[in-house]
């Protein structure tokens, strides 16, 4: 027996070197994006103690004090701040919005442009519709300026010509959130489409055949082949937007912002640069950064153990 164990110990080993030999560029590849983790993601949570500790500028994040309240004193602080409460809420409320809204669109446009027969036509569509995303949300802030601006936007002056009251699309708290949302799908709808289209290509066009024999419509054919054909993309994509849902970008909420409706638009990225670039208060927008990463790590695996009791595969 330890003659047949030490046999298939030498077997596996050569195996072992004999598959390291042969792809080694691939490990060799993978260095480099192991060390940008290693030196920009890994070292720098070492810094994470600063939501515990009294932040002090002269010594090292080893030597400072422990806050009070065992070291939660500044998450007690978040909570007790109205201004981070409101920021908690809108971050909710505007990525609720993106999901049950924007999340959507990229499927139905992925699912029209593939029941296109022009070619020609469905590459211009989707060039068009992908070249927002490709713009830095300051031109896209000024373009809704000059577009929505509530008496020199183009579009008012077009309702005012057609005898409508102009319609405070940046100066008004329900106003602004709509065109927030929409912003945000005319952003970034191309540019996820070009995922469920790349799923959609992997679906055997032999069922699309089958289906017509058997005197399925497009519908039916939309219906019962491709969403199921690509039901495992947008689980896995749901699942990572889900992991995001308290998560909020910087960009998008302070180039749209304005004072008329901080109400709405002061979110925890906003919040975050106020208190703690502009207001120096680094262990409590530290402690707010690290509530808002366990809160989305939480909604990430609950989502993705979902996906897995329903028979997807998930993201892991």
């Amino acid at each position: 027996m330890k003659v047949k164990e030490a046999k298939s110990v030498r077997k596996n080993k050569v195996k072992v070197g004999t598959y390291i030999k042969r792809y080694w560029t691939l490990y060799l590849l993978l260095l480099l994006p192991m060390t940008y983790f290693i030196v920009f993601k890994y070292i720098p949570m070492a810094y994470i103690q600063i939501a515990f500790k009294k932040y002090n500028i002269t010594q090292s994040v080893w030597d400072m004090e422990w806050a009070k309240n065992h070291g939660f004193e500044f998450f007690i602080k978040a909570f007790a701040n109205k201004d981070f409460l409101y920021a908690l809420r809108n971050t909710l409320m505007l990525n609720l919005l993106d999901l049950v809204l924007g999340f959507p669109a990229p499927i139905i446009l992925a699912l029209l442009l593939n029941e296109l027969v022009f070619k020609r036509f469905k590459r211009v569509v989707q060039t068009i519709a992908y070249m927002p995303h490709f713009l830095s949300w300051i031109i896209i802030s000024g373009l809704a300026l000059q577009l929505l601006a509530p008496s020199t936007g183009l579009i008012n002056i077009l309702l005012g010509k057609m005898g409508i009251d102009s319609i405070p699309f940046l100066n008004e708290s329900k106003h602004w959130v709509g065109t927030y949302i929409a912003l945000g799908i005319w952003q970034s709808v191309g540019w996820n489409t070009i995922i469920y289209l790349a799923a959609i290509a992997g679906i055997n066009p032999e069922l699309y055949e089958a289906a017509s024999v058997d005197g399925a419509g497009r519908f039916k054919k939309m219906w019962h082949i491709t969403l199921p054909g690509i039901r495992s993309t947008i689980v896995v994509l749901l699942v990572m937007n889900l992991g995001h849902i308290l998560g909020s970008e910087f960009d998008r909420p302070y180039a749209l912002k304005n004072n008329l409706v901080n109400d709405v638009s002061n979110v925890i990225s906003t919040f975050v640069y106020t208190n703690g670039i502009k207001g120096l208060q680094f262990s409590l927008t530290t402690a707010v950064g690290l509530f808002q990463s366990v809160i989305g790590v939480i909604f990430l695996l609950i989502a993705n153990n979902i996906a897995r009791r329903l028979g997807e595969r998930g993201i892991w």
